[in-house]
């Protein structure tokens, strides 16, 4: 018989982070992810925690443009998998507290595909690995791991292609639960799946870097994402890094700004700091399913598709970049999608020229643009 489902404690974690190159790295910030468990689960104890969200990459950490920047090669050292020591941790302690743990990405090794890594979101609980997702909008100029759709057809094939194999959502004793990554919320895209699919709480690891408007007066990490929760009616847990070490990076290269927003947008807790914390919200599925239950202002009751369909006809950023035997190799080699997308967009006049680029093709001033920084050292050639 079916039952309510009572109120629970959701932990967002904003940790510190180490840019690992090793195992021992990985372990370092492993054991920092479990002590924030261990304090957040004994701090909030009168509504019992049932979901930690961790931020991506908060085991491995990652490089972007610049002198730090990693390729392929040192990706692959530090990848792990669902059965490695550090996810086996993780559900440990899902089973000690009854708990469920989101997080990632991870970069994540895949056997089907041996020649790349992905940037895989995960949902762990007491029975082990309940959710994997593959990030599916890998921004073209920053980020490594390999998307879905850069090799549509092979992973579709052996993943599937629909909607619910692309973007899960997993039914819970706590709710309906599903990820996204980090760029999947910068646009309407991926969360509108993932409200299609029924979840309820998005949980939303982030790398999310101050330039890209982390904090105020910019604030589009923000807006954008209180959007997200208003448009699908569902919580939003969106963690990013606390401060990182690392050698090229500012130790606020990721400024904090870790949120709770609830199924109408309003912000329930916020950090608007680079620094380590531990954020706590009560969730009240119960509540949000009543909510659900109005037409005025429901923003799914009346969704007409019809209009919009030639946006999506054709392709924007071309699939299949990065088939089996060509793996993304560099932040550079990973650019090359931007080519075709960009001249799309101005050869049908979404987007026009400045007066001083008025004739040229866009693929050509980035293809100049690359060669320049790899001139000058600030992109790899390898």
């Amino acid at each position: 018989m079916r039952q309510p489902i009572e109120k629970y404690t959701a932990l967002v974690v904003q940790p510190h982070v180490e840019v690992a190159t090793n195992r021992e790295g990985i372990k370092r910030n492993l054991q920092r992810a479990i002590d924030m468990i261990d304090f957040g689960v004994g701090y909030y104890w009168e509504v019992p925690v049932r979901l930690v969200v961790f931020p991506e990459y908060f085991l491995q950490g990652v490089t972007t443009p610049g002198k730090g920047e990693h390729g392929l090669d040192d990706f692959m050292k530090k990848a792990i998998t669902f059965d490695d020591p550090e996810m086996l941790a993780l559900i440990a302690k899902c089973k000690e507290y009854n708990i469920y743990i989101a997080g990632g990405g991870i970069i994540e090794k895949v056997p089907e595909f041996p020649d790349r890594w992905f940037n895989t979101a995960f949902i762990l609980g007491p029975n082990g690995v309940e959710l994997r997702y593959h990030k599916y909008h890998v921004p073209a100029s920053i980020g490594l791991g390999t998307s879905p759709h850069d090799m549509w057809d092979e992973y579709t094939e052996r993943f599937g292609g629909d909607i619910k194999d692309l973007f899960p959502v997993i039914d819970t004793p706590i709710g309906k639960l599903g990820c996204m990554t980090c760029h999947d919320g910068c646009t309407p895209e991926a969360s509108r799946a993932l409200g299609f699919n029924g979840v309820e709480v998005i949980c939303h690891p982030v790398a999310l870097q101050e330039v890209e408007g982390v904090s105020e007066p910019w604030d589009f990490w923000m807006f954008t994402r209180r959007t997200r929760a208003h448009d699908n009616m569902a919580y939003v847990l969106g963690s990013n890094w606390g401060t990182v070490d690392y050698q090229y990076y500012p130790r606020a290269f990721c400024p904090g700004n870790s949120f709770a927003i609830d199924y109408t947008g309003l912000v329930l807790r916020h950090a608007p700091y680079p620094e380590e914390q531990v954020l706590a919200v009560t969730i009240d599925i119960e509540a949000q399913r009543e909510h659900r239950t109005r037409i005025n202002h429901n923003t799914w009751v009346d969704v007409r598709t019809e209009a919009f369909r030639q946006i999506y006809e054709t392709s924007i950023y071309p699939p299949n970049l990065f088939p089996s035997g060509n793996p993304p190799r560099n932040l550079a080699h990973k650019m090359e999608g931007a080519y075709t997308s960009m001249d799309a967009m101005y050869e049908r006049g979404q987007l026009v020229m400045p007066f001083d680029k008025h004739g040229m093709k866009h693929s050509d001033i980035l293809r100049s643009r690359i060669s320049k920084a790899q001139q000058r050292g600030a992109l790899r050639k390898d």
